[in-house]
Formats: structure tokens, C-alpha cells, sequence
């Protein structure tokens, strides 16, 4: 069975990862796709994102990686996928992940959702730390891979403001 995990992933971290590898114990195949969010303002361009992620599981052969602006629902149907995979670090992620587990569910009567709680250590992280961490000089090596480290010193380097 194939299932999706979706989300802006800026920057991918170890808890993302770790969904990811727990999921891959359930389902056969998984495609990563990295999704637009008009509510957000990445620092890294999709593209980037797609690279970074692919990079980090080139050696999978049973994760894809892709891109897709519009309805998540939309891309489930053009795939032919029937399970979507969202992340949990506490109960503070729930009520948003409920609201959009229930509204692709009403689009699509045949999406289920699973719901995956990240490892105890990842329950804090969130791409939103870790930009705002390595926007400041902080060491971010701990919560996100190599590439991903040094593609935000990089960005930090050029003065390139992160938006939090």
C-alpha cells in the first residue's frame, strides 16, 4: 500500500525523518510531497526542498519525493493514493491536523488519515525553531541533517533574513 506524507518541510528535520522511517514499517511505499502553504513564507524555495529531501533518501528505494501546489486531495487522486501520513508532536498539533484530516476526508470519501506521534525526542521540533535557531548563529546540528545545517549557515551567511 502507498501513502503520502505532505507538508512545506522548511527545512526537513530529524522529527520529519522520523515519521518518515516509522511510516515505511507500514506502508510499502511513500512519496514525500512538498506542499505550498500560502500561510507561510519559506525560507527555502520548493525546489530546494525537493533536493535537500532527496538527498536524504536516495537510498530508499521505496520513498519518492515530489512537489505540488493545490489541493492535497487533487494530488491523492492523481497518484491513485489512499492514505495520507501527518506527524503529531503533542496535543497542540492535533486540533489543526483533525480540522484538515476532516475536511479532506469530506472532499474524498475514500483519503484516510494516519496519524504517526514522533519519537519523545523530536516533540519540541519544529522547522519553525530551527529556522529561527540557525537564523541567530545557533548550532542546529542536533535537529537537522547535515545538508539541511548547511544550506541554512549558508543562507545565514549571505544575510538572507529567515522569515519566522
Amino acid at each position: 500500500m502507498k501513502a503520502v506524507y505532505p507538508g512545506s518541510f522548511d527545512p526537513i528535520t530529524y522529527g520529519h525523518l522520523d515519521i518518515v522511517n516509522r511510516a515505511l514499517k507500514i506502508f510499502e511505499e511513500l512519496w514525500i510531497v512538498v506542499m505550498s502553504n500560502p500561510r507561510k513564507s519559506p525560507v527555502f524555495t520548493v525546489e530546494e526542498r525537493v533536493e535537500m529531501i532527496s538527498d536524504l533518501v536516495k537510498k530508499e528505494p521505496n520513498v519518492h519525493v515530489d512537489s505540488y501546489q493545490g489541493l492535497l486531495v487533487d494530488y491523492l487522486r492523481s497518484r491513485n493514493i489512499k492514505v495520507v501520513i501527518r506527524g503529531l508532536r503533542a496535543v497542540t498539533d492535533f486540533q489543526y491536523e483533525l480540522e484538515m484530516a476532516i475536511a479532506n476526508k469530506s472532499m474524498c470519501k475514500e483519503f484516510e488519515t494516519v496519524f504517526l506521534m514522533t519519537d519523545e525526542r523530536f516533540s519540541f521540533l519544529s522547522s519553525g525553531l530551527v529556522r529561527e535557531v540557525a537564523s541567530m548563529g545557533g548550532d542546529v546540528t542536533k535537529w537537522v541533517p547535515p545538508n539541511v545545517a548547511e544550506a541554512l549557515e549558508k543562507l545565514r551567511s549571505k544575510g538572507k533574513q529567515f522569515m519566522l
